[in-house]
């Protein structure tokens, strides 16, 4: 099976929680580890906690306490987007759903109410959390009083709405449609839609909300008829009138609504009840906060059977518009309801053709939260050592700070330490000591170790002790001999030099790997919904053929290391076969490189940027390729294409590059862009920290 399922609805009171119950019972008989998870909760009146997960909780005996089983309330959602905090919305739902999905094998996800601020945000923002969390949705529409052209319409429009969005759509049910309509509704979304559909008609038994249901609605205090809650109303009548035209109004099921001192009202309606001429209701309210008189009482305690007799404070008119507009819910101890539930899902919805599609789910492309969402968590698992040589810079410290806070890696920054000690008071930062070392290279006691070091690894090329002792007085020198020594597991650098001067003492100390002769980089290019890694874009100005096909195959292994499937497209001026020329030809040669030295790797070039990442263009230039259209790695001919087109790339869509991560050195040495902001930094030592986890693995 795949791995979950999103529960999306299109708008309020749609009937999620049937689709819910079905789904967790079908997932139940194939998976014992089902996990179920609401990222957003409406908080109801008269509800302590929100009634869909308690009923799930409850009924399946799921091992979940309710604080797990959801991340935010719906005040907080418009809370954080009122603020412009949306990012901490969907990093805050990704790292709850993340602690619940390493505990079960299978994850039930059941998206928002739409009760907040609007049907357009909530859907916004359920089609964003169902993309982040790379999970299938099942689209549940309500199709309760509009004619079947509307229905089948917007199931068209809710389907294309997610699928133009690259979310996979399993099921969409229609609730609540009217049941003349139903065979028509299903022949049409069945000959229209490429997923699965499944419509239930409106059911009085599902769609009535029960007395039990209305005591908590009211706020009303239960006066007589306890054994009868689960009597359901399917629709109320106000008594205000005298008995001879009211009694000919009851109806079956209906809840009759009187101020508590119309004794006439009252009487009357108990002794209809308990005829065979008058239709059986279902409850009645009294209003007013009255309660009836000790006499009447008395004469009702007496009666054989009384339906559910309910008082509340309210009027008459507040007590008619509160049942008049509540939905029917499914409640945790409505065990005839949730069977009920259960039963009509497996009756209406083709489940052996829905489990059929979830034995064979794919998962989602990585999303950008999702992606840094897994790069902290694999680098808090095993936290390493890393050296930032740039002290004497605010962002450094300022990454610093957030890294330790965060308990991601242990630091050591160099410079002189009452120099940083002044920015940190001035920036208002803190860290606990130990997590962070402040280093003057020259007064550090390594100092003269390092120098005979370098002096040994460097005598050959005419390097002093002397000379040693000056270059090591640079940040970027002696930082990377903490790394080489094993005193730190990896650097980053370059937020104030030049990417020349972070690489030189790495390629003179650290050396590049076996069988790696070109130290080159990747930027990791988080766009709007997807990860692609961009190389090389920052070291090699010209490569050759052969240079290109080994740029190539680290960006392949680069990719893979951090969970993005690699497509490599070797991108030049031409798709396929369609031009020539030198430039042309390096690409066409590196891609032949490539597949002879790793056959297992898809990889398609020459091959245009657009082919490469739009699947019409891809399938047009270049039908039939595993690659065209999809590419993930993006191999640019040389520095001046592959610099510009990810800065233009990173400043025209907004994206996030993460980089230039560099690769094919013995141990993890990365570069900063001297524009680097703080976040930069945070993300590149994160990914240096899982580098210097790879290279002890």
């Amino acid at each position: 099976m795949g791995h979950g399922i999103y529960v999306a609805a299109t708008e309020p009171y749609s009937g999620k929680s049937i689709v819910s119950l079905g789904l967790m019972n079908m997932l139940l008989g194939k998976n014992p580890s089902v996990g179920f998870f609401r990222p957003v909760i409406n908080q109801h009146p008269g509800y302590e906690k929100d009634n869909n997960i308690e009923t799930i909780l409850r009924y399946f005996h799921i091992p979940l306490d309710y604080e797990e089983a959801y991340a935010f309330t719906g005040q907080q959602v418009i809370d954080l987007k009122n603020h412009g905090h949306t990012d901490r919305l969907i990093d805050g739902i990704i790292e709850k759903y993340k602690q619940l999905e390493s505990r079960f094998q299978f994850m039930l996800v059941e998206g928002s109410d739409y009760l907040g601020e609007g049907v357009a945000f909530e859907f916004d923002i359920n089609a964003t959390i169902a993309k982040n969390l790379g999970l299938p949705v099942v689209i549940v529409e309500n199709g309760a009083f509009k004619p079947a052209a509307q229905v089948v319409a917007n199931a068209h429009l809710a389907y294309d709405s997610f699928d133009s969005r690259d979310i996979q759509v399993l099921l969409t049910v229609i609730n609540k449609a009217e049941p003349s309509q139903v065979a028509e509704i299903t022949s049409q979304l069945q000959s229209g839609l490429q997923g699965l559909a499944g419509v239930i008609p409106m059911l009085p038994n599902l769609d009535s909300p029960t007395l039990q249901e209305i005591v908590r609605a009211l706020n009303g205090t239960l006066l007589l008829g306890e054994d009868l809650l689960e009597n359901q109303a399917e629709g109320y009548l106000v008594g205000a009138m005298q008995l001879r035209h009211y009694l000919p109004l009851l109806s079956k099921n209906c809840v009759p609504i009187t101020p508590g001192d119309r004794a006439d009202i009252i009487l009357g309606t108990m002794q209809a009840y308990a005829s065979s001429n008058y239709p059986s209701i279902a409850g009645m309210v009294l209003t007013g906060g009255i309660h009836p008189e000790a006499p009447v009482m008395k004469l009702l305690e007496g009666l054989p059977s009384v339906p559910p007799l309910i008082l509340t404070e309210l009027n008459t008119f507040e007590a008619a518009n509160t049942i008049g507009d509540m939905p029917s819910r499914i409640l945790p101890d409505n065990l005839q309801k949730i069977s009920l539930a259960i039963s009509t899902f497996e009756k209406y919805v083709p489940i052996s053709q829905l489990e059929e599609r979830i034995v064979t789910l794919k998962a989602e492309s990585l999303t950008p939260r999702m992606f840094q969402y897994n790069l902290v968590s694999k680098a808090r698992l095993q936290q390493q050592h890393i050296v930032l040589p740039e002290g004497n810079d605010d962002r450094i410290l300022m990454a610093a700070a957030k890294l330790v806070e965060k308990e991601i890696v242990r630091l050591t920054i160099l410079g002189k330490p009452e120099e940083i000690s002044a920015a940190c008071q001035r920036l208002g930062l803190s860290w606990k000591k130990d997590k962070i070392r402040i280093l003057d290279p020259v007064s550090a006691p390594e100092f003269e170790d390092y120098v005979k070091c370098l002096y040994e690894l460097r005598k050959k090329k005419n390097v002093t002790e002397e000379m040693a002792r000056d270059l090591l007085t640079d940040v970027s020198y002696f930082a990377t001999m903490m790394v080489y020594r094993g005193h730190a597991d990896g650097m980053v650098s370059g937020a104030a030099h030049t990417t020349q001067a972070t690489i030189r003492p790495a390629l003179q100390i650290i050396k590049t790997r076996p069988g790696v002769s070109l130290v080159s980089s990747v930027f990791f290019m988080c766009l709007e919904d997807r990860v692609s890694v961009f190389g090389d874009c920052a070291v090699n100005p010209n490569p050759t053929a052969e240079e290109l096909a080994e740029i190539a195959i680290s960006s392949a292994d680069t990719s893979l290391a951090f969970g993005i499937e690699p497509k490599v497209a070797m991108l030049s001026y031409s798709s396929g076969d369609s031009g020539k020329g030198e430039e042309v030809e390096k690409v066409r040669k590196a891609t032949a490189l490539v597949r002879m030295k790793r056959p297992d790797l898809p990889v398609e070039g020459p091959i245009q940027y657009d082919a490469a990442v739009d699947p019409l263009v891809g399938q047009s230039k270049m039908p039939g390729s595993a690659v065209a259209g999809q590419a993930s790695v993006l191999i640019f001919p040389d520095l001046n294409t592959g610099n510009n087109t990810y800065k233009a790339v990173q400043r025209e869509t907004g994206a996030i590059a993460i980089g230039p991560v560099l690769q094919g050195l013995n141990k993890p040495i990365n570069d900063l862009s001297r524009g680097c902001t703080v976040d930069d930094i945070f993300n590149t030592v994160v990914i240096t920290a899982i580098q210097a986890q790879q290279a002890t693995a």
